[in-house]
């Protein structure tokens, strides 16, 4: 009589992270990418850097080719708008689902529920690589414990979703992680829970994970005091309004930490409408330009073309278009982007 694994069909040996690094290494210009933006963020962060950083990209990333192209067209704006923003690019391996869906280039690469994880990850690594050799800073929610020790190296921002900023394990992955983290709030809207795992993740951990030879192992971290709140909104309704931001920095003040805030101007806070993106990237930035330094940046989903669509059948998808939630387009976001520019960049001549 069995009393174990009566439900597991199949378990796949996975490689170790080692190989997956020395067989698609991070290169000494890719390196210097990763750590200035670390660095500018943490700056940002703490005030001695005047300037915003915008997370700026597709929801996930389902097609390389498309987000290559993508991030060629980003790293040209990034470098007009750079005196007054740091550009970092989303790019999302892991979508964590309310109930079931496509869960991600890494769990499910092919598109077609073969969960070929083992290729997920390896184009998943060549992805980060190639966008990093742009010159180009990534960032990504980290979903998966095990995730970090295959790509974390390439990784410059680094986010806990609305449904993961409860969990322990996450709060102390978060602690051991060598990027800026930002938490969002919950689901709900409650930003408690978020400046919570904030508290936890700043302060030293000991859970259980993997090495680099993919054994288990105990980690031991220091806590990760470069962390940010990320206001998403919730059932509750949108939270970026100065209103919301005043509360959510209150919150953070009380708990001893910076009031840094940034707003995602997509799920809630668009009421799941890709059209309405552009109302909050805009109130965003005027409470910025109108004092509020404690806003040190955004979120923006965007992609190529306009929109979502459904997987169907993968001869049928549209070039450009996300799978996951609906994005703005490029010319949306060039439009934003470059008006956000001239915005703070008015702003700093004032105040010189």
């Amino acid at each position: 009589m069995s009393t174990s694994d009566i439900r597991i069909t199949d378990i796949k040996p996975l490689s170790p992270p080692r190989n997956y690094i020395d067989a698609q290494p991070i290169t000494p210009k890719i390196a210097e990418t990763v750590i200035w933006a670390r660095t500018t963020i943490e700056n940002i962060g703490n005030g001695t850097d005047p300037r915003m950083v915008m997370l700026v990209g597709p929801c996930s990333i389902h097609d390389e080719k498309a987000g290559i192209e993508y991030a060629k067209r980003l790293v040209v704006l990034a470098e007009e708008v750079k005196d007054s923003i740091l550009i970092v690019m989303r790019v999302y391996f892991e979508k964590p689902r309310t109930t079931v869906g496509w869960k991600g280039l890494i769990n499910d690469p092919n598109l077609d529920g073969t969960f070929d994880m083992q290729t997920g990850l390896k184009r998943a690594r060549a992805f980060l690589i190639e966008v990093g050799n742009l010159g180009l800073p990534a960032g990504t929610e980290f979903l998966d414990p095990f995730t970090p020790q295959y790509l974390a190296d390439l990784v410059s921002w680094g986010a806990i979703g609305a449904r993961t900023t409860e969990s322990q394990t996450h709060r102390q992955m978060a602690s051991g992680l060598s990027m800026p983290i930002g938490f969002k709030n919950g689901t709900g809207g409650s930003c408690q829970i978020a400046v919570d795992a904030m508290m936890a993740a700043r302060s030293p951990h000991a859970f259980l994970g993997i090495d680099l030879d993919g054994r288990a192992a105990v980690i031991n971290t220091t806590g990760n005091k470069a962390q940010h709140l990320i206001l998403r909104g919730g059932s509750s309704g949108p939270n970026y309004d100065e209103d919301s931001v005043a509360s959510a920095s209150a919150l953070l003040e009380i708990a001893g930490l910076r009031p840094n805030v940034v707003i995602d101007c997509s799920h809630a806070n668009s009421n799941k409408d890709h059209r309405r993106q552009p109302i909050v990237f805009r109130e965003t930035v005027r409470q910025r330009t109108e004092g509020n330094a404690g806003v040190i940046g955004l979120m923006l989903e965007s992609h190529i073309n306009e929109g979502n669509q459904p997987m169907g059948n993968l001869a049928d998808l549209k070039y450009g278009v996300s799978i996951t939630d609906a994005c703005i387009n490029w010319e949306s976001t060039e439009e934003l982007l470059l008006e956000a520019h001239a915005k703070l960049s008015q702003k700093a001549e004032a105040l010189a």
